[in-house]
C-alpha cells in the first residue's frame, strides 16, 4: 500500500469507477445473455460510513449495463454510467457542487480513468490496476478491486490519523 501523509479529511467527494474497482472486473453471463457482477459487502459498509460523515460519493462508469445503477441504488449513491467522457462529467459535477480537485478522491483501475486521476489531488488505483494507472496514482490500495479496495479507501478518509 502506498499512502502518503496527506490531509484525507479534506475530501468532500469520493468518486468510484465501477468495473474493476467496485467489482473484481469479471462478469458472469447466463445463457440468456444477462450479466451479473460480484461486489464486496465491506465496500458497501465503508460507503455507508462515509455518507454518515457527510462525504459525497458518486460512481462514474463507462459501463452501460443496468447492474451499475442497481448497485448504486442499493448503496444510495448517485450514478453516472455509460460515460465516455469521465473527466468532463467529473468536472461538471465538481463545479455544480463548488468542489475543487483538492477536495476530491478518485479511485480507478483502467486507462479511461487516467484523466480523472491526473486532475484530482487524491488519486487512487486499486492494487490490480493496469500498470499505466498505477503509474499515475498517488496512492495504491493493498486490496484488489472487488475485494475490499473501496472499503480501504473509505477507511483512509474516515481514519486519516491511522495511516
Amino acid at each position: 500500500m502506498i499512502v502518503s501523509p496527506e490531509n484525507w479529511s479534506a475530501i468532500k467527494l469520493l468518486v468510484l469507477d465501477f468495473d474493476g474497482v467496485m467489482t473484481d472486473n469479471r462478469v458472469l453471463v447466463d445463457q440468456d445473455g444477462r450479466e451479473t457482477v460480484l461486489c464486496h459487502r465491506g465496500d458497501g459498509f465503508g460507503i455507508t460510513q462515509l455518507k454518515k460523515k457527510g462525504v459525497l460519493i458518486i460512481v462514474l462508469s463507462a459501463e452501460p449495463n443496468p447492474v451499475v445503477s442497481a448497485r448504486c441504488r442499493k448503496l444510495g449513491v448517485q450514478c453516472f454510467q455509460d460515460q465516455q467522457d469521465k473527466i468532463g462529467t467529473l468536472k461538471q459535477f465538481a463545479e455544480e457542487h463548488h468542489l475543487g480537485p483538492d477536495q476530491i478522491a478518485y479511485v480507478g483501475n483502467d486507462l479511461n480513468d487516467i484523466p480523472c486521476l491526473e486532475w484530482v489531488k487524491f488519486s487512487v488505483a486499486v492494487a490490480d490496476a493496469m500498470p499505466a494507472v498505477l503509474g499515475k496514482a498517488r496512492h495504491v490500495t493493498s486490496k484488489m478491486g472487488g475485494y475490499g479496495a473501496v472499503r480501504e479507501v473509505c477507511d483512509w478518509v474516515l481514519n486519516p490519523d491511522h495511516l
